[in-house]
């Protein structure tokens, strides 16, 4: 499989592309009207507790305050509260593997939960935002620091070591898990990623070096900032994608700006100079994305409609408590193969969702409502090949079995914000729901309005103001609706169309004092 990064960069945003075969399979947005957020670390103030719904809000500077779940809160809280207020703690010395099962989970929360140190307001805290906001949603935050680098990520007071899980060669976890002992100092653990893997000690060690010093400035700044303060601010999305995903699977890097690709040479020449070889400064006059055939593919990528091989579709719809997934056959088939035909859009529409999920980066609850089949093994099969897709995915996945009416539900981890959300905003006159309001309901509401006005208003000559649209309705007819209304109810409406005024709105004033009446 021929994998590729591609990278195009404009005035105000850059777009990150990975291609599996030419096939989109990641896509990333840099913004920088809303910079990445999760991994910055902030000194913050506690503005509330609520125990009821076992959480608390904190002031971190941003619009609004951090969202703080008790389950969040860290086994190294303890040790990171000593550097703000100077004392002492004992941590015990522990060592173990990264362990992410469902059981594991529950003993940490049931933890958690027995255990959580008393929080008040206005107490001073480290955090790390862990989730993106959403709409009006703020950022979900996490006492437990780590410091993402190249090999490995270092985690502060933690004391346990951990090896990626997609490292399965148990003599190579062994190798790592001796190179990390040997060159980890006290009082810090770290979890080893993939692409550690068959790297040497000396590269291993200079990037544990290099996140050491980070900590190490950090945790100088919590000594001379008052919060909230911002104190460690991660890479950006574009540097961020090398990092984590420039592996020696990807053949090669395309980039179109000389600024971006002095800065990911320099940054791959520090971290893994073997690699500098692939990266590679697009110099065609065709612009990258339309020369890589990965416009075409990001415009179905963000459609509501999604088309499938054999014919069929898949329709994504977004709600503020989940995300909604309907498959459809797209034409009509016989009923003796009608189980076959079902079953094998149902496998293709398999292999899109995940492949949109991860696209589109959609998290949270989604419901997936598959073309029915009468077949328990049918179904099993379409379960099968969604659990074997999602290896694919970095994200965390949790899924149910489909049910009799041919639902399955999904959880996926939400980190970032869904690329709608990172390259749309909602429209100013439909609020993001797609529906305007009929004219004749705008009419039918006007026209209310004048029945409880000609009853206790003075003003004898209005001022109607309204989009050219809805102005357009109130005159149609030989006697238009608006003179019907005037002589209906003895009042004298001056009619002003404004091009500036929502289509959802309409506008009324006295026409003498120009106060405004509605």
């Amino acid at each position: 499989m021929r994998k590729e990064i591609i990278i195009n960069s404009s005035t105000l945003q850059n777009r990150v592309a990975i291609t599996e075969d030419g096939v989109l399979a990641d896509f990333f947005v840099d913004n920088p009207e809303r910079g990445k957020m999760v991994g910055n670390v902030y000194l913050g103030k506690i503005a509330r507790v609520l125990p009821g719904i076992r959480a608390a809000f904190v002031n971190i500077g941003l619009k609004h305050d951090a969202f703080l779940h008790f389950s969040d809160i860290g086994d190294t809280f303890e040790a990171l509260q000593s550097l703000l207020e100077d004392e002492e703690v004992n941590l015990d010395d522990e060592d173990s593997e990264e362990n992410d099962s469902a059981e594991n989970e529950k003993r940490r929360r049931a933890k958690v939960i027995r255990q959580v140190p008393k929080l008040h307001k206005g107490q001073e805290m480290l955090v790390q935002i862990i989730k993106e906001p959403v709409e009006n949603k703020g950022v979900r935050i996490s006492t437990a620091i780590s410091i993402p680098g190249r090999f490995c990520v270092l985690l502060p007071f933690d004391n346990k070591i951990g090896i990626s899980k997609k490292i399965a060669d148990y003599r190579e976890r062994r190798r790592l898990k001796q190179i990390a002992k040997s060159i980890l100092p006290d009082n810090y653990g770290l979890i080893i990623r993939t692409n550690a893997k068959e790297q040497e000690e000396n590269a291993i060690a200079s990037d544990l070096k290099f996140l050491l010093k980070t900590w190490n400035t950090l945790e100088e700044a919590t000594k001379n900032r008052k919060p909230p303060a911002l104190l460690y601010n991660d890479v950006s999305t574009t540097i961020s994608v090398i990092r984590d995903l420039f592996s020696p699977d990807v053949s090669r890097v395309f980039i179109d700006s000389k600024k971006i690709y002095r800065e990911i040479r320099d940054y791959v020449e520090f971290i893994q100079p073997e690699l500098i070889g692939r990266i590679q400064l697009y110099k065609e006059d065709q612009p990258i994305f339309d020369a890589f055939k990965i416009e075409e593919q990001i415009k179905t990528l963000l459609g509501r409609r999604v088309p499938l091989p054999s014919g069929g579709y898949i329709i994504i719809e977004h709600t503020e408590a989940m995300s909604v997934i309907d498959v459809n056959s797209g034409r009509y088939a016989a009923k003796k193969e009608q189980e076959l035909n079902s079953l094998k859009t149902d496998l293709e529409a398999s292999r899109e969702i995940v492949r949109q999920l991860r696209l589109r980066d959609i998290g949270g609850l989604i419901v997936v409502d598959f073309i029915d089949l009468e077949d328990d093994k049918n179904r099993k099969k379409v379960y099968d090949e969604l659990r074997k897709e999602f290896k694919k995915d970095r994200a965390k996945i949790a899924m149910l079995p489909m049910t009799d009416f041919g639902l399955m539900q999904i959880t996926r981890q939400r980190i970032g914000s869904n690329l709608v959300q990172s390259m749309y905003e909602p429209c100013p006159y439909c609020g993001g729901t797609g529906l305007l309001t009929k004219k004749s309901n705008l009419v039918h509401d006007f026209e209310e309005w004048l029945k409880k006005y000609k009853n206790e208003g003075k003003a004898k000559s209005l001022t109607l103001t309204v989009h050219p649209s809805l102005g357009r309705k109130l005159k149609d007819g030989k006697i238009s609706l608006l003179t019907k209304m005037q002589f209906k109810n003895f009042i004298r409406i001056k009619l002003v169309e404004d091009e500036k005024m929502s289509p959802q709105i309409f506008e009324i004033r006295a026409t003498k004092t120009s106060e405004l009446l509605n």
